[in-house]
């Protein structure tokens, strides 16, 4: 039997905070004591005093969870808020891993936590939950980290760590210690059922271009052109408000989507930063000789991709009840909705129900299988941007 609690506290007092969220989410528990806390707040906490609080509350049940850009619950979105969940299920084992420096090797910190999370499990887990620092290393380097371990088809789901927009410094938590430039991870094993939906909704404007020169996530030159021509091109701006104003500010209406194979959907990049020298950092890599296109993104489109990321999930649950749903949405997504937020969590509710326990945040990126697909041979997990990604637990 799978039971989940959601607790939520808005306290200024951090540790009050975080007492109250574990508390609230403990009290929905009946009948022993839950195996894991999930915790997603915001960084405007006094991270370990929160930390302090949830642990003083759970004690000793294994705490794991990160910063945000903006908390996600059954009641629907929020911000300045601490979300908790409590999953307590006699038929699934938990286990929790932990990898540090991602700035400095990001797929051994990838290898690393899935190595750590197996450690701590009676066998080999059938779905992992990814949560990676989201401003420092490479996230598509971290997600083939772990696919070192666990397969190259294995299906991972997650979100990179956020600090309420302000692009400085995230926070991941591990037990009791509240750490930056980590990951880390859940890994599930048991009798139970799952599925997940991952889908974004951007449409392609204007033609396709080729990446002629690149480095990583840093993108030099589109048709032998310097990169920020695209959006010169497009907006009418100089190249030098474009660099002065953070780019990422205004492009993430504005993403890059990139083709890649397993995907009738393009993968989406946001942009970040650009130079002097007219190139443009982005969230992730985009390798050389890739095809992109400019991407616009629509409100009723970004809603209906999360209703068919739902439906998509729904369905690879084959009839099992559901028990907890964890989404994974991109803060690019929450500013692109605006006052409509609440449609998109209430088209996943509408699909899943509205009482199942919900527990999500805003991210700095998303890990999920290409086109939600989870078939043991060809599952392509990946890092996506501006991604809706859910993943629902069932009997």
């Amino acid at each position: 039997m799978i039971q989940a609690g959601i607790g939520q506290s808005k306290n200024n007092d951090s540790k009050k905070a975080g007492q109250e969220a574990c508390q609230m989410a403990l009290n929905q528990i009946n009948n022993g004591v839950p195996e894991l806390i999930i915790a997603f707040a915001s960084a405007r906490f006094d991270q370990k005093q929160l930390l302090d609080g949830i642990i003083s509350a759970a004690g000793n049940i294994p705490v794991i969870g990160c910063s945000t850009s903006g908390e996600i619950t059954t009641q629907g979105p929020d911000k300045e808020s601490i979300a908790v969940m409590a999953i307590k299920a006699d038929n699934i084992d938990f286990g929790i891993g932990l990898g540090k420096g991602v700035k400095t090797d990001s797929r051994a910190a990838g290898r690393k936590v899935a190595e750590e999370m197996i450690k701590k499990m009676l066998q080999k887990p059938s779905m992992f939950i990814m949560l990676p620092d989201g401003l420092t290393g490479n996230g598509a380097e971290i997600v083939r980290g772990v696919q070192d371990i666990l397969g190259q088809h294995f299906p991972l789901m997650g979100g990179s760590a956020g600090d309420d927009f302000k692009f400085e410094k995230t926070f991941e938590y591990y037990q009791g210690e509240v750490l930056t430039d980590a990951v880390v991870g859940i890994g599930l094993s048991g009798k139970f059922s799952w599925g997940l939906g991952v889908q974004h909704g951007w449409e392609p404007i204007g033609l396709p271009m080729k990446v002629t020169k690149s480095e990583g996530a840093i993108l030099k030159e589109l048709n032998n052109k310097p990169a920020l021509r695209i959006y010169q091109d497009y907006f009418g701006r100089k190249a030098e408000e474009l660099i002065r104003e953070p780019i990422a500010r205004m492009a993430y209406t504005y993403p890059l989507g990139m083709s890649v194979e397993g995907s009738s959907e393009l993968l989406i990049r946001d942009v970040v930063i650009a130079n002097d020298k007219g190139e443009i950092t982005c969230a992730a890599e985009i390798p050389q000789g890739s095809e992109i296109r400019l991407m616009l993104g629509d409100p009723e489109k970004a809603i209906q991709a999360a209703k068919e990321a739902a439906e998509n999930a729904k369905s690879q649950l084959k009839g099992a009840k559901p028990k907890a749903i964890f989404v994974f949405d991109c803060i690019a997504r929450n500013k692109l909705l605006g006052p409509r937020i609440d449609e998109e969590i209430e088209a996943i509710q509408e699909v899943l129900g509205k009482d199942v326990p919900l527990i999500g945040f805003y991210t700095y990126g998303e890990q999920a299988p290409l086109g939600g697909n989870i078939d043991p041979q060809t599952c392509q997990a990946a890092f996506h941007n501006e991604t809706m990604a859910l993943l629902i637990i069932g009997e």
